[in-house]
């Protein structure tokens, strides 16, 4: 059969779904915590809201330097070694999160040959809450350092691997799907997390979770190579898979992609980089507030505990899957108005920045009823992954192959330092309210608190999509990096 005349090959998509699937366990993964610290962790170790907006905001800040050198480390390792490495780091660290209990006891009381349950009652005898505390939180954080750092591979290499096995028109369609992971591993997560802690304790729901990704690297491992190496990969369908560096070729001015190595101080030249970076600043917390302070919103503000809350979370995380529209529609701008990528992007990232604005009505439409916020996170979570899809590729359509994972890092740093502010500083002000019984706009307590994380983020997107104008009015790509 002819090259012309052979049916395009989907193989291409079998690579996304594993993209998809890597994306579901790094959200679930993260998500424990969040879902068993109120309800099992905190009264074991005397946690406090700020104790948790502390180790949630060092797991930002570790997540955001380690992006940074993910990139570069999935560009010098390549897509295939780098995905392995990152997922088999963070299954790991995933899995430590288990073994603070034990640690924390043998520390404190000397004792290290203890199970889970004897680790607890171990604990329960100290009289100083203050050092168990202080132990188990040093303990903690270090967990989640080791599950930044391996985390801090996946989206890097998922970029990577995306713009190897689809042209730019269907980008954005794909990371919509991979990126829909997020979504569906903390969708998964309330309906599974507190069911498997509440019968076999938080610690094996650490176990159970982390060990996903080790099974889905024996998947990579067998099912990943370069399209252009690959033997289920048709020529029909590499053809297609390559059609931008074919049309690009014809372009006046043209010049080839070259191997020499990308450096940081390369990439900052440019204004394509500091508006990706600052898109990635002002919206990625607002993401990351929702996913880590949405349980204990339910919980602080409705008296839900982890099981109560799982079918509205279940539900919030729902209708977030919306976002695959995200996908959809820049390519009906590019099809169908004619406008190229980027301009069919930026249209498609200015409607979705509109959404976050019902932020602002969360908290005065929660006396009404706990569904009506739940509802309306759901709907700013749907908004932010659709623009997290297509910001992402933004990258892939201004920047050389050789340099979108190291780009993606430096945009996943400047988001990291985003989350990192915002998650320490709602710790700081959820006790700060709770304690002096703030009063503003009409709200009292922590109730008050929320009310001003809320607006903060209803104006990010807003902002963010902005200055990326402002900074890349219209599409420039790269050629001479």
């Amino acid at each position: 059969m002819s090259k012309t005349k052979q049916s395009i090959g989907n193989y291409r998509w079998s690579i996304c779904g594993l993209l998809f699937f890597a994306t579901t366990i790094n959200y679930l993964d993260r998500q424990v915590l969040s879902l068993t610290w109120n309800d099992f962790i905190a009264p074991e170790f005397h946690w406090t809201n700020n104790d948790y907006g502390n180790i949630t905001a060092l797991f930002s800040i570790f997540y955001a330097v380690s992006l940074l050198f993910a990139g570069k480390f999935v560009d010098f390792m390549d897509t295939k070694k780098g995905f392995l490495w990152a997922i088999g780091v963070w299954s790991v660290g995933a899995c430590l999160h288990a073994f603070a209990g034990i640690a924390t006891s043998g520390i404190i009381t000397g004792n290290w040959f203890v199970g889970f349950e004897g680790a607890k009652d171990a604990i329960s005898t100290v009289n100083d809450t203050a050092l168990v505390l202080n132990v188990s939180v040093t303990l903690f954080i270090f967990a989640r350092f080791v599950l930044a750092v391996g985390e801090a591979g996946n989206f890097p290499a998922a970029i990577k691997t995306t713009a190897e096995y689809f042209p730019k028109k269907d980008r954005a369609f794909s990371t919509s799907i991979f990126n829909a992971g997020a979504t569906v591993g903390a969708l998964a997560a309330p309906i599974t997390i507190p069911f498997i802690a509440k019968a076999f304790g938080w610690e094996m729901a650490f176990i159970i979770i982390g060990a996903l990704g080790f099974i889905w690297m024996g998947f990579w491992v067998f099912m990943y190579d370069k399209p252009e190496r690959h033997p289920r990969v048709n020529a029909a369908e590499l053809e297609y898979i390559q059609q931008d560096d074919v049309a690009d070729s014809k372009l006046v001015g043209y010049v080839p992609e070259t191997t020499t190595k990308v450096t940081f101080k390369d990439c900052f030249r440019y204004k394509q980089t500091w508006a990706f970076a600052f898109g990635k600043f002002m919206t990625d917390g607002v993401w990351w507030f929702f996913l880590f302070w949405t349980p204990a919103y339910l919980s602080s503000v409705y008296d839900m505990d982890s099981t109560e809350a799982a079918f509205p979370l279940f539900i919030l995380y729902l209708i977030t899957l919306l976002s695959i529209i995200g996908g959809w529609l820049p390519t009906y701008f590019v099809e169908k108005k004619g406008m190229n990528p980027y301009e069919g992007r930026m249209r498609a990232m200015l409607i979705f920045a509109f959404f976050p604005l019902l932020a602002l009505i969360a908290q005065p439409l929660g006396h009404i009823s706990y569904w009506l916020p739940v509802i309306i996170i759901g709907i700013s979570g749907a908004a932010h992954q659709a623009w997290s899809a297509n910001i992402f590729t933004t990258v892939g359509d201004m920047f050389p192959k050789k340099a979108i994972a190291t780009i993606t890092g430096i945009g996943g740093l400047a988001g990291g330092l985003g989350s990192t502010l915002i998650n320490k500083g709602s710790g700081v002000l959820f006790d700060y309210t709770k304690e002096t019984e703030m009063v503003f706009m009409g709200f009292k307590g922590i109730e008050a608190g929320y009310f001003i994380i809320f607006s903060i983020c209803a104006v990010c997107y807003l902002i963010g999509w902005t200055v990326m104008k402002s900074l890349v009015p219209k599409y420039a790509p790269i050629k001479d990096l």
